[in-house]
C-alpha cells in the first residue's frame, strides 16, 4: 500500500537507508522467518547482516562510530524490520534503549567506552526494570544495590522479561540503593552491568538461567537475570551519580514506546499485505472473496488502521527529533498502533478463515506475535493513565 507519511519530508539520506533496510527485509528476512519462528531459533545470519547494514547505530553520533540518525529513520527502519519479522525488531529494540540511554545520561568516559562497540553490534544491549513480582509498579523494585567500602557495590536480587538476556554483553539495570531521599524514585539508580554472552554463569554472581517459552516473540531470546552478590564498580554507574536511575529508565521507555509502536505498525502492514493478497487470491461464489462486501469493507477498515497508526508513530518520533516534550504522544502512538495491529491482523486471520489457523501460513505467527504488543513497554492501562493524567493537566477547571 502507499506509505504516505513515511516518505514525506525524509532526505536522500534517510531514503536511501529506508530502500536497503527494505531489500534486507524481503530478501533476507521474510524467506526465512518461518522456518526460524518454529524452530525458536536465534537468527545469526540475519544479525550479522544488519550490522553490515549499521542498524545497531543508527542512532549513535558518528563521532562514536555510528550513522548520527534520527529517531524518525530508527523508527521507520524498526517498522519495515517488524514487517519482515517482528522478532528481530527485538533484537534491536532494548540495544537502542540502552545505547540511547548511554548517549543521554552516561559520562564522556561511559560513551567513549560502550557506545563504538554498541555502534557495531559487537557488544548489544539488554534493558533490565522489571522484576518477577512486579510489572507497571516500578515503586516496588527489589534488587538491591549496597555501597562497599572500596566504592563499589554488591547487588543482589532477580530480574525478569530481558530481551536479549543471553546475547548481550551490557545491561542498564534498575536497582534501588540507600540514598536517603524521601521519594521512592529517587533512591533507584541504574547500573550498567557487564558480562558474557551465554546461559549460566556468565560473571561472578550473575546468572541467566535459561530462555522463557513464550507464545510468540520466538527466536530472540527472553530471559531472567539472577544476582547474587555481583560487584560492580563504581564507574559503571550510569551517568555517575546515584538516584536518578528511575528519571534515566523512563526517558529510555518514552523513546522505546516510539519503538514498540513501529515495531506494531510493521505487524499491521505485514498482516494487511497478507489479507489484501489472500482475498484476490481465494475464490467463493464464482469470484475472489475480495469483491465481497463484507471482505471489502475489512479491507478498507484495515487499511485505514495501517496509516493512521504510522502517521501517529511518525509524529511522536519528529516531536522527540525537535526536543520537544512527547510523553503523550509515545504513549497515544503505542496505544493506538498496538490496539490497531491487533485488530488488523485479527482481521487479516478472518479473511484467511481456516487457513490462518495453519502453521503453513505466516498470518498464523503474527496472530501470535501481535499480541506481545499489548503489553510491551507499558500496556493499553497505563497508556491511558498517562494521557488521561495529561489532559486533565491541560484542561483544568479555572476556579
Amino acid at each position: 500500500m502507499a506509505r504516505l507519511a513515511s516518505t514525506d519530508g525524509l532526505t536522500e539520506d534517510q531514503t536511501e537507508i529506508l530502500k536497503a533496510v527494505r531489500v534486507f527485509v524481503d530478501e533476507q528476512i521474510i524467506p526465512v522467518a518461518q522456518e526460524l519462528e518454529h524452530a525458536d531459533e536465534y537468527p545469526t545470519d540475519i544479525v550479522e547482516g544488519l550490522k553490515e547494514l549499521g542498524v545497531f547505530g543508527l542512532m549513535i553520533p558518528e563521532e562514536y562510530g555510528g550513522l548520527g540518525e534520527s529517531l524518525l529513520t530508527y523508527a521507520l527502519c524498526v517498522e519495515e524490520i517488524a514487517r519482515g519479522w517482528m522478532s528481530v525488531s527485538g533484537v534491536i529494540n532494548t540495544h537502542f534503549i540502552v545505547a540511547y540511554m548511554v548517549m543521554q545520561h552516561g559520562t564522556e568516559e561511559q560513551k567513549q567506552k560502550y557506545l563504538p562497540q554498541m555502534a557495531s553490534g559487537e557488544m548489544r544491549g539488554a534493558f533490565s526494570m522489571s522484576e518477577p513480582g512486579l510489572g507497571s509498579d516500578v515503586s516496588a523494585v527489589s534488587t538491591k544495590a549496597v555501597q562497599q567500602d572500596d566504592g563499589s557495590y554488591k547487588i543482589t536480587g532477580s530480574k525478569m522479561w530481558l530481551t536479549n538476556g543471553a546475547q548481550s554483553r551490557l545491561v542498564a539495570t534498575l536497582c534501588k540503593t540507600d540514598d536517603g531521599n524521601d521519594s521512592v524514585y529517587k533512591n533507584m539508580t541504574t547500573f550498567l552491568i557487564e558480562k558474557e554472552a551465554g546461559f549460566g554463569e556468565t560473571a561472578p554472581g550473575l546468572t541467566i538461567p535459561g530462555k522463557i517459552d513464550k507464545m510468540g516473540y520466538k527466536g530472540v531470546e527472553t530471559t531472567e537475570m539472577v544476582l547474587d552478590g555481583h560487584v560492580v564498580r563504581a564507574d559503571q554507574v550510569l551517568g555517575g551519580e546515584t538516584g536518578k536511575g528511575f528519571y534515566q529508565m523512563m526517558d529510555g521507555v518514552e523513546v522505546g514506546r516510539v519503538n514498540v509502536a513501529a515495531r506494531a505498525c510493521g505487524l499491521a502492514w505485514r498482516g494487511f499485505e497478507l489479507g489484501v493478497a489472500y482475498a484476490q487470491q481465494r475464490h467463493t461464489f464464482g469470484k475472489p472473496i475480495a469483491a465481497h462486501q463484507a471482505i471489502l469493507f475489512r479491507i478498507a477498515e484495515m487499511a485505514t488502521k495501517v496509516e493512521v497508526a504510522h502517521t501517529m508513530m511518525v509524529k511522536a518520533a519528529r516531536m522527540k527529533d525537535s526536543g520537544e516534550r512527547m510523553d503523550v504522544e509515545a504513549g497515544m502512538a503505542k496505544m493506538v498502533a498496538s490496539e490497531y495491529a491487533h485488530e488488523v491482523v485479527e482481521d487479516s486471520f478472518r479473511i484467511h478463515g481456516g487457513y490462518g489457523y495453519s502453521k503453513e501460513y505466516e498470518i498464523e505467527r503474527l496472530y501470535r506475535e501481535v499480541a506481545f504488543m499489548l503489553i510491551g513497554e507499558g500496556t493499553t492501562d497505563i497508556q491511558k493513565m498517562i494521557i488521561g493524567r495529561a489532559m486533565l493537566e491541560d484542561y483544568k477547571l479555572k476556579s
